[in-house]
């Protein structure tokens, strides 16, 4: 019920649009009303009586009823949608804007297909309580009080012989809408592990090609599949029974009319034409009941899937800004202070340990360290990706808590080992360093990355289409392209990751001339097991099991015969 009013509660902004589409069904309801009545003044006056001139006014009233019902029901189906995907909309926006402030550990524990079922298909569930839901449980409550009101005003004995059978239908409906529920929980959840192992076996088709595990993919996508229908099937089941037997119990309600009504017919207390007028209304009163059946089968689903949207709105980020935070009015120098950062992702396996570093504003600092030493959470917890557990690291000054989100993101570019780039064009991925940027500016950082040459290669130049993660490209034009990206975002930090792995000589010198270009004049971070790349760097930061064990030039620290020489040894005989 909770879930139900936060959904209704997206109805707000639209209540002109609501109590539109209420009328209409209220309207269409009224007329729905009208020809069981006109039918007993045909069998009573028209026949019974013998006025047949009381015929055509009597079939021109139901021409009139059954045309005014139906563009009532046209109006509000139409208006209903139009409410319904405002609201849809506004919701799908919500999700993914709250997807949008989380933090990284979110991303990090869920994989990509799990996330994406709730923004799609969870909320696309979520729709129906909208286009089926709201407008069916309205409409049959509208017709159910309006006929319960023409019953009792006809004949409330036999009114209340009709509602024999309500009981039955109440409990049965509380009993089945417990157990569904729990159903279409198991629903969702197996939909999203479906979903989840889908977007992976897209993404690693290649490696399924490479292996030729085919065969093996269809049985865990098989398996996967059976369990989402099995699901479903229980679900199914029963509603199969559900179903049926409320028709049934609502059918005894008419057999109870029909034999007390004889009678009653029989007796001279009722006309032929008001007992097939009260069954012709009561034959109305069960649609309704069976109708809001069906929608609290769908409604359940509906809100199984709700429960997930609202999981993701109601999750806090574990990293946000602070209450009063404040823009600052200037572009960072590039100043870093590390001070006695100490972080961890599980208390019993911690990752750094009182960290002590400063880099000047344009320094050049590269950290190495064999794998696991912590030197890609330094910048992660730089960027802001995750809080330090203790101590803190300052920018000019600034504790990065101490600066919004936002502010301190827009001072720091990243290039990463494998650069990401979007399912588009070279000038979209080059772009999204800077939106406003023109043609000049982005040919200029292009220019500057090294990549304007290979851009105007390709069929159409900056308008080519790269594809999903831009796989048209080979991995150094990627990098090259990233580079120019950062390069038009013009940030004072710069953190490049380890992104001259596994590329040829010639493109390695083209992306160190273009990281020359981009570090210049910029505090520079730098992450590389391909020490012999690292000469030029203003220093180089050694760590060790998540410590800094040692710092120098290149020459300093392999005279030393420290870590970083025994590292620097190991990789030369390799």
């Amino acid at each position: 019920m909770h879930s139900l009013l936060r959904v209704l509660a997206y109805l707000k902004p639209y209540r002109l649009l609501a109590f539109i589409t209420l009328s209409f069904a209220a309207l269409a309801t009224a007329m729905e009303l009208v020809p069981p009545w006109l039918v007993k003044v045909v069998i009573d006056d028209v026949i019974t009586a013998r006025r047949p001139e009381l015929l055509p006014w009597a079939l021109g009233g139901l021409l009139l009823a059954y045309g005014l019902k139906n563009l009532c029901a046209s109006l509000r189906i139409r208006f209903n949608n139009t409410l319904e995907q405002r609201v849809v909309h506004d919701l799908r926006a919500q999700v993914f804007a709250a997807l949008q402030r989380l933090s990284l550990s979110y991303f990090e524990n869920r994989s990509t297909g799990e996330i994406m079922s709730r923004v799609n298909n969870d909320t696309e569930h979520v729709e129906r309580i909208f286009i089926d839901g709201l407008e069916g449980m309205l409409t049959a409550s509208l017709t159910l009080v309006g006929i319960t009101i023409m019953l009792f005003t006809l004949n409330w004995k036999l009114a209340l012989l009709s509602l024999l059978p309500i009981p039955i239908l109440i409990v049965s409906a509380l009993k089945f809408t417990a157990r569904v529920h729990t159903y279409y929980h198991r629903i969702r959840k197996s939909a999203a592990e479906l979903n989840a192992y889908l977007q992976d076996a897209l993404s690693g088709i290649r490696e399924t090609m490479g292996f030729n595990r085919q065969a093996y993919e269809q049985q865990r996508f098989n398996r996967l599949s059976q369990e989402y229908s099995r699901s479903n099937l229980q679900a199914m089941r029963l509603w199969s029974i559900y179903s049926p037997g409320m028709i049934f119990t609502g059918s005894m309600g008419t057999l109870l009319i029909l034999w007390y009504g004889t009678g009653e017919v029989l007796a001279g207390a009722l006309t032929v034409g008001e007992l097939v007028m009260f069954l012709s209304y009561l034959a109305l009163f069960y649609v309704p009941i069976n109708q809001i059946h069906s929608v609290n089968h769908m409604l359940q689903h509906a809100l199984a899937a709700s429960e997930r949207v609202f999981d993701v709105l109601d999750t806090v980020p574990e990293v946000r800004d602070r209450p009063g935070t404040i823009w600052p009015a200037v572009r960072l120098r590039g100043e870093v202070r590390f001070d006695r950062v100490s972080f961890h992702y599980r208390p019993d396996a911690p990752v750094l340990t009182d960290v002590m570093l400063t880099v000047k504003p344009g320094e050049r600092v590269a950290l190495v360290g064999p794998s696991g030493a912590g030197k890609s959470t330094m910048l992660k917890l730089l960027l802001r990706f995750y809080d330090v557990r203790s101590g803190s690291i300052t920018i000019d000054g600034y504790d990065l808590r101490d600066l919004p989100l936002a502010f301190l993101r827009s001072q720091i570019g990243l290039v990463q080992q494998e650069p990401f780039l979007f399912n588009g064009t070279v000038r979209e991925n080059i772009a999204y360093g800077d939106l406003s940027a023109d043609q000049e500016k982005l040919e200029a950082a292009a220019r500057a990355a090294r990549a304007h040459e290979f851009i105007m290669d390709l069929p159409e130049g900056y308008d080519t289409w790269i594809g999903e993660r831009g796989v048209k490209l080979s991995v150094g034009q990627k990098q090259r392209v990233s580079i120019a990206r950062v390069l038009l975002k013009d940030p004072p930090i710069v953190i490049f990751d380890e992104a001259t792995s596994n590329i040829d000589t010639e493109t390695e010198v083209k992306i160190r001339e273009a990281l020359n270009h981009l570090t210049r004049g910029r505090t520079t971070f730098i992450i590389a097991h391909r020490l012999s790349t690292l000469h030029d760097v203003d220093r180089i930061v050694v760590m060790e099991r998540g410590r800094i064990v040692e710092e120098g030039a290149h020459v300093e620290l392999l005279n030393r015969g420290g870590v970083y020489a025994g590292l620097y040894e190991a990789q030369f005989q390799i």
